[in-house]
C-alpha cells in the first residue's frame, strides 16, 4: 500500500489515505487518482509508513524523513514531514527531522519539564 498525506493551510497534515499500489504506480498516479476520487485539487504528497528518523526500518530508501501524521508539518524545503513540538527548547535535528531535547532522554521513563529543562522521573 502507498500512503498519502493531505495537506491543508500552512502545509499541515489533515489526513492519511492508503492507496493501492496498483494504482499508485507513481506519486503522481496516486495523486490524480485522489484528486479524481474527492472530485478536487487537495494538496497530496505521498508518505513512507516504513520512514522514521530518516531511516526505513526494514531497511530500504527512507522517504521524507518520517511518515506523516495527522497534525504534522511538510516541510517542502526539506522535503520532510515534521511532527508538532510542545517545548520551545528543544531544537530540530536536521538529520532526522525530529526534535530533540537539549538534554539527552535517560531512558527511565522521565518526562520533559520544560520549566527546568530536564527530565524529572515519573513517579
Amino acid at each position: 500500500m502507498a500512503h498519502f498525506a493531505k495537506l491543508g493551510a500552512g502545509n499541515i497534515v489533515e489526513k492519511i489515505v492508503k492507496v493501492s499500489n496498483d494504482v499508485a504506480t507513481s506519486e503522481q498516479a496516486g495523486i490524480d487518482f485522489l484528486n479524481n476520487l474527492y472530485g478536487s485539487r487537495d494538496a497530496w504528497v505521498q508518505t513512507s509508513y516504513n520512514t522514521r528518523l530518516g531511516t526505513h526500518i526494514l531497511g530500504g530508501t527512507p522517504f521524507r524523513k518520517n511518515y506523516a501524521g495527522k497534525g504534522s508539518y511538510y516541510d517542502d524545503t526539506r522535503d520532510a514531514f515534521i511532527a508538532p513540538c510542545d517545548y520551545a527548547s528543544w531544537t530540530l535535528n536536521e538529520e532526522t527531522c525530529a526534535y530533540e531535547a537539549p538534554v539527552p532522554y535517560p531512558g527511565d521513563g522521565s518526562i520533559w519539564n520544560e520549566e527546568t529543562k530536564q527530565w524529572d522521573l515519573n513517579e
